[in-house]
């Protein structure tokens, strides 16, 4: 009887097939400052009381290690997976508790590498792959058992140029199952979740959906942002029928940038008056997102827990950023 309560959990958290059927994914990322250490403070707490009452019914956390150029991983300390950090644990116990779930979503840090982003992640030589599997494998096998109370799990995330290693994305697939009844995905660029081969061993399709909705700052307007979106969703519906699985934005943010809606991954931060760039972003994304079944929600990025709320960059907890979010999922 295990099996098949394990199969109907999995549905009932991220719908396997396309209908539209199942729960919403309303979602906020809470990051933190200091690699995680704030996920283990008080400071978590009124901020999963903020999130909720905005609408939101899941939270994600990014676990890291450090990437290093011979394949290696670096943690920040000793890990065990019998007495893992609190700033793993704690955040599932604290969601949980007033009624979230929440996303397991590790990150590759790769600043301090030869690596520009997690994208570039690849490497030439045979004991550097080598390296490289076996230090993953093992963090991710840490992380999914002691974070096994959690509701989702992503296996990878914009790991764009080690998608061919299918067999090792397999087994690790596998494993992390063994440990964890979480629903698993992976989150993938969205210039890539089109050539990712395993998703037929995942329960959902990831895509960190930073996907450019105007050539240039003049062309932004809300009908042409619509528009971008409409194209961008018969892409993806397409992907999602062919795999037979529905969709979630393991990431989706605005930058306070005339940019935004031309690179909405970039830093590129200008003034106050950007703010209506972004709202105008979010908004068109929440109405693309309800009028597509086969995509499930969104986890936003990103929000900062307090005393210290707000990073430098995609600000989510800010008037007019909050008010759109209200507006869409309150609705």
């Amino acid at each position: 009887m295990l099996i098949p309560m394990i199969a109907a959990l999995l549905l009932s958290l991220f719908p396997v097939a396309g209908s539209g059927d199942g729960e919403l994914v309303r979602g906020i990322t809470i990051s933190t400052h200091g690699m995680g250490r704030d996920w283990g403070t008080d400071a978590l707490l009124g901020t999963l009381e903020e999130v909720r009452e905005l609408g939101a019914g899941w939270i994600s956390i990014h676990p890291y290690a450090r990437i290093e150029a011979d394949g290696s991983l670096r943690h920040y300390e000793d890990l065990d997976a019998e007495a893992p950090p609190e700033y793993w644990v704690r955040p599932i116990r604290e969601a949980h508790a007033r009624g979230l779930k929440i996303l397991i979503k590790p990150h590759l840090a790769y600043w301090g590498s030869p690596f520009r982003w997690r994208g570039d992640i690849v490497f030439e030589e045979a004991a550097a792959r080598q390296r490289f599997w076996r230090d993953y494998v093992r963090w991710i096998e840490m992380l999914a058992h002691s974070c096994r109370a959690a509701d989702g799990f992503v296996v990878g995330t914009e790991l764009d140029r080690l998608l061919g290693h299918e067999r090792e994305w397999r087994g690790l697939i596998r494993s992390v199952r063994s440990r964890t009844d979480a629903a698993l995905t992976y989150a993938a660029n969205w210039t890539d979740f089109e050539r990712v081969p395993f998703w037929d061993a995942l329960d959902v399709i990831g895509i960190q959906a930073y996907f450019p909705l105007a050539e240039g700052p003049d062309a932004a307007s809300e009908a042409d942002l619509r528009a971008s979106w409409r194209r961008w969703m018969t892409r993806i519906r397409r992907a999602a029928e062919k795999h037979d699985r529905n969709v979630v934005f393991t990431e989706l943010g605005y930058n306070r940038s005339f940019r935004a809606p031309v690179q909405p991954w970039s830093d590129q931060t200008d003034g106050p008056e950007a703010w209506l760039v972004a709202a105008r972003c979010y908004r068109t994304a929440f109405e693309a997102i309800d009028a597509e079944p086969r995509v499930l929600g969104a986890f936003l990025w990103k929000w900062f827990p307090g005393p210290r709320p707000n990073g430098r960059n995609f600000q989510l907890a800010v008037p007019e950023i909050r008010s759109v979010i209200e507006a869409a999922w309150k609705r």
